[in-house]
Order: C-alpha cells, then sequence, then structure tokens
C-alpha cells in the first residue's frame, strides 16, 4: 500500500489568446497582481483558428507567459483567478483575453479548464484537468496526447514547453526558486 506525500512543485503557466496588445498588457498587470511575477514570456504568435473571433476580434494572438513554482493542487484555485481576469477584462459580455493556466511536471503538461470531456479528471470547484503533453524520456521531448490542441502541438510549442521543463528540473534540483 502506498503512503499519500506531497507532489513535486510544479512550473505554473498561463496561454493566453488576446486580440489587442492594450488588453494583453491589462491581462498581464492583472495576472500578476494574482500569480506573481512573470519569469519568462514567449514572443505572440498568431492563432491558427477563427474559434475565438467573434470575442476577441480579427488578427488573434497567442503568446504564453511562465511564473513561479506551484503546489500542483493550487490549479483549479488558480483557474478560478484567471476567470476572474477573463471577467475583468471582459467588454458587454465578450472576453477579450482568454487565459489558460496549466503547470509543467517533470512528467507532464496539464492545462486546466471548465469543460468535462473524456480525457478530463475533476478537481474541484468546477475545474477540470488534463494531461496535454506526456514526457517523452527515449525523445527527450514532451509529445502530444490523444486530445491535444493543435497549438500545443506546435514544434516551436513543445521546443519551448521541453525548455521549460529543463529549467523547472534544474530549480527543483538545485532547491532554487525559478525565475
Amino acid at each position: 500500500m502506498g503512503s499519500p506525500r506531497k507532489p513535486r512543485e510544479a512550473l505554473l503557466f498561463a496561454g493566453l489568446l488576446y486580440g489587442t496588445e492594450d488588453f494583453l498588457q491589462k491581462a498581464k498587470c492583472m495576472l500578476q497582481a494574482e500569480l506573481g511575477g512573470i519569469g519568462r514570456e514567449t514572443p505572440a504568435s498568431l492563432w491558427h483558428s477563427d474559434y475565438y473571433m467573434a470575442e476577441l476580434g480579427h488578427s488573434i494572438k497567442r503568446k504564453f507567459l511562465f511564473f513561479g513554482l506551484i503546489d500542483p493542487g493550487e490549479i483549479a484555485e488558480i483557474k478560478l483567478k484567471t476567470n476572474r481576469v477573463e471577467s475583468g477584462l471582459s467588454v458587454e459580455g465578450k472576453r477579450k483575453v482568454n487565459i489558460d493556466p496549466g503547470y509543467i511536471t517533470p512528467a507532464k503538461l496539464v492545462l486546466a479548464s471548465t469543460k468535462d470531456y473524456a480525457h478530463r479528471v475533476y478537481l474541484g470547484r468546477g475545474i477540470y484537468g488534463e494531461a496535454t503533453l506526456l514526457w517523452s524520456a527515449k525523445g527527450k521531448t514532451f509529445v502530444p496526447h490523444l486530445y491535444t490542441y493543435l497549438d500545443f502541438m506546435k514544434k516551436e510549442n513543445i521546443r519551448v514547453f521541453t525548455e521549460m521543463r529543463g529549467a523547472l528540473m534544474e530549480a527543483l534540483k538545485t532547491k532554487h526558486r525559478f525565475e
């Protein structure tokens, strides 16, 4: 019989979709107030779908922000915080920023969601978690899950997440905080 134990810390990140730099900057300020300082961020890339166009407008961009280390058990509460940030930036009931928080561990990348599906597990407080990318020790990279979103499968994003896993591993090994 195994004994429950505290999990290793995970690296918190948020994927943002946005239409204008103004709303991106507002979201970043609000997220820093809620989640702490941003350690790293990716350059903006164009979003591949029209799915959020009605809310976010044309020319939607994607950016990933990396924060500090967290207890993975906090992700449901973090998702509720990011939902409040989205609501605070909404105009006439339409979101201007979509924020998907998640975390990286040595074994996987997990996203938090309010939507249930076959590959998601209930975490509490109306929030689900999904293992979006799995670590391949053989390939020394992340690999997609059956239901992984297209932008998480992009080579440049997998490269970033693999690099951030390396930063996490170094922080865990040296007991230094992620910066």
